[in-house]
């Protein structure tokens, strides 16, 4: 597929029904797991981090949310662009296929709708990983039990 990264060598695991199964390399190896919600959406959230000399530094967040406001992408990206306090009119996306349906990514996200009401969102330090290893883990996250996968 042009424009993605060789594949990359870790599982991620098992996040709120979906396998995370590779992790760009060089990012962190400490991972944390947190439960939240926001605007009637809740979010299982995992991020991946390393130690810095000023600190920790993140270099990828996986979040699964799950909401009635999420019915299709456009509803998705609309949420998202409030959440991350994106003006919508100036955030280039890019359309990218997820399996069976379409998802929309830039340099530092990739988003879904798995199925109405779940989505995902993978997100990436741009100096840490390139978009093509963006892109590499967005398609590696797949339901857990989905054909052909885990």
């Amino acid at each position: 597929m042009s424009g993605v990264s060789e594949p990359v060598t870790r599982d991620g695991g098992v996040l709120d029904g979906f396998h995370i199964r590779q992790v760009p390399g060089g990012i962190g190896t400490e991972v944390s797991d947190f439960a939240s919600e926001w605007d009637d959406v809740r979010f299982a959230t995992r991020v991946w981090e390393r130690q810095t000399d000023d600190g920790h530094q993140v270099g990828l967040h996986v979040h699964v949310m799950r909401g009635e406001r999420l019915t299709d992408l456009a509803a998705l990206r609309e949420f998202l662009a409030e959440y991350h306090e994106r003006d919508p009119a100036d955030w280039p996306l890019t359309e990218f296929p997820h399996g069976d349906t379409a998802g929309l990514h830039d340099d530092s996200q990739a988003f879904w709708l798995a199925a109405p009401g779940v989505a995902v969102n993978v997100l990436v330090d741009p100096a840490q990983v390139d978009r093509g290893q963006l892109l590499s883990t967005a398609l590696a996250v797949a339901p857990v039990g989905a054909p052909g996968r885990t």
